[in-house]
């Protein structure tokens, strides 16, 4: 019976591998068949891509109001399948306010939008920044300055971060705030920057408020400011901008303000928005700077002081400022280096 077993078995093993036929490693040549079947369903394939991409175009140009350069370019981030769902997002944005130009806007940004569930992704996200009490055009406007919050998460980045704000900001001011710089706090994340810089803040202004002598210092400084031109609300205003403005030596605010106003001729009021200004080194960093800025206005590059921003001039890192204002001007100035590594004079310059 085994023998038998054994027979039936060799002989079945014989009949399966007689008609399947061997190929030995290191063949190069694929039957003929296989290779026609991998040519059709590359062309196959290649046809239908070419098909998809040029029904994503023409949606984005004939729906969404792209020029053709900007279809074909955004074709290659998004490829629409079915109409349906791209429309009820279109739909959905034109119900709530958005223009066509925002609308095109949003979908060169985030061409992904298209092909979302708009009642499970984007329906909610607008529902909650309306519940913030922004209105429709408010809401457009924002979304379209900034159309990459509509691809954030809205229960880990977007209500996180507006709950954080709000607790900052009164109702009114947190819809102006995203109007104005809101988007870069989204970002960003607010637990990144934001949130420890408004507590260093907090910690400045209640040193600059506790201190053993901090009434005396106050009303010196305020003095001062108000001898050039601020008034009460300008020394409040400039606290809350920069807390160490107060704590400044009276003899450092009257250095700063009396080569700013009188040497510069820079309004004292430029100065209020940008009280961080005074915590910078004179000899270091504002002198150097502004020599930059008087050979430039002697060699007719900066007509009138007035033209120049005054943030732009102190608050930039060193490698910013160079790039800006002496790089710039190195070919037509090859002196303004060395004015401002104080090794010559303006007038030599």
């Amino acid at each position: 019976m085994a023998a038998l077993f054994n027979l039936k078995a060799g002989r079945l093993g014989r009949s399966l591998f007689s008609k399947t036929k061997r190929f030995v490693l290191g063949d190069v040549k694929p039957p003929h068949c296989t290779l026609q079947c991998l040519i059709l369903c590359r062309h196959l394939a290649s046809e239908i891509s070419e098909t998809q991409s040029n029904f994503t175009v023409s949606y984005l140009i004939n729906s969404c109001g792209l020029s053709p350069k900007g279809a074909i370019s955004t074709s290659k981030r998004v490829k629409l399948r079915s109409l349906e769902r791209a429309d009820s997002v279109l739909a959905l944005l034109r119900d709530r306010g958005f223009s066509a130009t925002q609308i095109s806007k949003l979908v060169r940004s985030c061409p992904q939008l298209l092909v979302t569930k708009p009642e499970k992704t984007l329906l909610p996200k607008l529902e909650f920044f309306t519940s913030l009490g922004a209105s429709k055009d408010d809401l457009a406007k924002f979304l379209a300055f900034s159309p990459a919050v509509l691809g954030m998460s809205l229960q880990e980045r977007i209500k996180p971060t507006c709950h954080f704000l709000r607790k900052q900001l009164s109702e009114k001011k947190l819809v102006v705030f995203l109007k104005r710089g809101g988007p870069r706090i989204f970002l960003e994340g607010h637990s990144k920057n934001v949130a420890p810089n408004i507590e260093i803040l907090r910690e400045s202004a209640i040193k600059a408020l506790c201190s053993s002598n901090s009434k005396s210092i106050w009303n010196r400084n305020s003095e001062v400011y108000k001898r050039w031109g601020w008034s009460e609300n300008d020394v409040l205003s400039a606290f809350k901008r920069f807390p160490q403005c107060m704590t400044m030596s009276e003899k450092k605010v009257m250095q700063v303000m009396e080569f700013l106003v009188n040497k510069m001729e820079w309004p004292a009021g430029v100065i209020n928005k940008y009280p961080i200004i005074v915590a910078f080194g004179l000899e270091k960093r504002i002198i150097p700077r502004c020599l930059v800025v008087k050979v430039l206005m002697v060699k007719g590059f900066i007509k009138e002081i007035e033209n120049v921003s005054l943030c732009s001039v102190m608050c930039p890192a060193e490698k910013c400022f160079l790039a800006k204002f002496v790089a710039r001007y190195i070919d037509e100035v090859p002196a303004l280096l060395s004015v401002y590594q104080g090794k010559v004079e303006v007038q030599d310059a």
